[in-house]
């Protein structure tokens, strides 16, 4: 566990190789995190085609930053941070232009993890599909930055100093972030309980 060696994470350690001109290592880079930030991105502006055009821009920004890049923190710390950074400003130029795509059957192309051991009824798949997106949009309700923490607390299960790196806020500040927006989401979908 000990020694500057292993204190370096391996994606910190790529991108370290980028930064002295290996292409192949951001092709790894991009690849394994990839779909984890258009995931991110997506929960964030609920449009998957300005999440696909936000994570071009995050690892283009990574690209760019190479030469100065400096493993000061997890390199997933500072990759989420960027695309927070890039989310929150979307939203804020209301680039999302958020419709109810839900409602016309774009359900399927939701970006979701499962992990099926039994083919489930069409019922359960239906009652399944309702509730998550009832979770969805109660996430997606949430203040930008309760919103933020919420996500990569439960879907990206990033530590509060973590976060609060991301987010330029103190680990409280989190908690108490994460505290509210659970508060919210336990009153929102209590009739699901």
């Amino acid at each position: 566990m000990g020694g500057a060696a292993a204190a370096l994470d391996y994606d910190a350690e790529l991108m370290l190789r980028v930064k002295e001109g290996d292409g192949a290592s951001f092709g790894l880079l991009l690849e394994k995190h990839r779909s984890a930030v258009i995931h991110f991105l997506y929960r964030m502006v609920q449009n998957h085609a300005v999440a696909e055009e936000l994570a071009q821009e995050v690892f283009l920004r990574v690209y760019r930053s190479r030469s100065t890049y400096e493993p000061t923190a997890k390199f997933t710390t500072w990759l989420f941070r960027i695309a927070t950074h890039l989310a929150l400003n979307a939203l804020r130029d209301g680039k999302n232009e958020r419709g109810q795509e839900s409602l016309d059957g774009s359900v399927a192309e939701l970006p979701v993890r499962q992990i099926s051991d039994a083919a489930p009824t069409v019922e359960q798949s239906m009652v399944y599909r309702a509730r998550l997106e009832e979770v969805r949009r109660a996430v997606s309700l949430l203040p930008e930055k309760q919103r933020a923490a919420v996500l990569m607390h439960k879907y990206e299960e990033m530590e509060y100093s973590q976060i609060a790196k991301v987010l330029g806020c103190s680990e409280s500040a989190v908690k108490s972030l994460l505290f509210r927006a659970y508060e919210t989401l336990r009153a929102r979908l209590a009739h699901m309980a």
